[in-house]
């Protein structure tokens, strides 16, 4: 029997030895999946996620939250564990059904819901590809004393970005099997220069500006985390069919928090070092930077290294956007996925040759925000899977609206969810009405609890109902 996607005419080949892999979001046949090393799993999520942006989002703890040390390495331990979660349930999903993760939506949202939900990938995928770019431009500008002006940095790290991402899934993996080990090596020396100095930074009066100031943390850390959970199985999808659940769950697991947990544990221990006050509230490159001025030049080429990090954590959000653009209808489909992932690099080149010269901290915490969506989308998908489908899929309808759902209880539910967020959610841009009641002016960011519960309650009780209204 051949699948929907042979008889659609498209392109099923795998990647050529040496080529451009030609594979977008056709699915992967059992017998054609050829990813055998089951450690990728960890080694991709632990060089994507260890990169500077990581240490960054850490150094917000004491200098913008007011938190103390222990009070907000609990929060970065219990938060990234939190929203690790659906990141490696749905990696588990990839050799199961042999599906994209945005390929997978479908089966909630149904072929036109699951276009809107490709829409918010994509802009997610471009925004903060936009902003580590940015960031790693900035320190390479800074450290030539100008002589290599930012837009020429943006170029530089963009075209060693898209060199791997264009090529596809297995040079992925082949660069990210590797880029962890000299950015571990560089963040142990940091460790070594810098740690004679931390000091532990006292919690404060346990009143409900702390609690509110604790939970917005939070709510930082877990997006962080479940940010990829909208790209995993996109990286699973070739290892075979019968591969261990478990062990693809915890390798996955571990890849993200280990990285998150460290990262942002160093960032945040680098703010305790009275030297460093000034550099604190100038961001993570700047802590660095602070850390390895004592190394003189030897320090200035491990910051430049660090820098080029931001690459192993755009590769993911290049070729995960190809493969989200392709979601959007058969037109888009027909276009190579390599084809997209050039393009999204050309639009975010634009925008952060635009946007860098007014860089500030307002765009990331805007792009936090836009990872608000992650936690009504994967509530859905989640719910789907266990109690509606309870694991059984109609795969050889992936690619056929018929054989979908109509998707009006997961789109209600979405906007419902998202409505959630709005009550809950608390940025240096908006603070919601419920936020607003915890902490005033500066509120309680409980904008992804909120979508989460809104989100999931809505659907449990709208799905039956369209079940029974349409029986797909």
């Amino acid at each position: 029997m051949s699948t929907s996607a042979e008889s659609a005419g498209l392109n099923t080949a795998a990647t050529p030895p040496g080529g451009i892999e030609a594979r977008g979001i056709e699915r992967v046949l059992p017998h054609e999946r050829t990813h055998v090393s089951i450690l990728d799993n960890f080694t991709l999520w632990l060089s994507a996620n260890m990169v500077i942006s990581t240490v960054a989002l850490g150094a917000l703890a004491i200098p913008v939250f007011g938190l103390g040390f222990w009070d907000s390495f609990l929060v970065i331990l219990a938060f990234n564990m939190l929203g690790v979660l659906p990141v490696a349930y749905f990696s588990t999903l990839g050799p199961r059904l042999g599906l994209r993760q945005m390929t997978i939506a479908r089966f909630s949202f149904g072929w036109h819901g699951a276009k809107i939900m490709a829409l918010f990938n994509v802009a997610a995928c471009i925004g903060w590809s936009a902003v580590n770019v940015i960031v790693g431009s900035q320190i390479i500008t800074a450290l030539s004393h100008g002589a290599v002006p930012v837009w020429a940095s943006i170029l530089l790290i963009a075209a060693l970005t898209t060199a791997v991402s264009v090529y596809g899934y297995r040079y992925v993996h082949r660069y990210e099997r590797y880029a962890w080990m000299p950015m571990a090596v560089i963040f142990l020396i940091v460790v070594f220069t810098a740690g004679g100095k931390m000091g532990i930074v006292p919690t404060p009066v346990w009143n409900m500006a702390h609690w509110a100031s604790l939970i917005s943390f939070g709510g930082a850390i877990y997006g962080f985390a479940t940010g990829w959970s909208s790209y995993a199985a996109d990286y699973t999808v070739n290892q075979p069919e019968h591969t261990s659940a478990k062990k693809i769950f915890w390798l996955t697991f571990f890849g993200v928090t280990i990285p998150c947990i460290l990262l942002e544990t160093l960032g945040l221990s680098l703010t305790t070092v009275g030297a460093f006050a000034k550099a604190a509230n100038e961001g993570g490159g700047a802590l660095l930077a602070a850390a390895l001025h004592p190394l003189g030049g030897f320090g200035e080429l491990l910051l430049l290294l660090l820098a080029l990090s931001v690459i192993a954590n755009n590769i993911p959000n290049d070729y995960s956007l190809g493969l989200s653009m392709q979601v959007l209808g058969r037109v888009f489909h027909k276009v190579n996925r390599a084809v997209w992932t050039f393009i999204g690099a050309v639009v975010y080149i634009v925008i952060a040759i635009a946007a860098a010269a007014h860089f500030n901290a307002a765009l990331e915490n805007f792009l936090l925000m836009v990872a608000y969506w992650l936690s009504p989308w994967s509530i859905i998908l989640i719910l789907e899977h266990f109690i509606v489908r309870r694991g059984h899929y109609n795969l050889d309808g992936w690619n056929e609206a018929r054989h979908l759902p109509v998707g009006w209880a997961a789109i209600i539910s979405m906007a419902i969810g998202l409505f959630g967020v709005y009550l809950g959610a608390a940025q240096l841009l908006f603070v919601g009405p419920i936020a607003a009641l915890f902490n005033p002016p500066y509120g309680m960011d409980i904008g992804f609890e909120l979508g989460l519960v809104f989100a999931g309650i809505s659907y449990v009780i709208l799905r039956p109902m369209e079940l029974r209204a349409h029986a797909r």
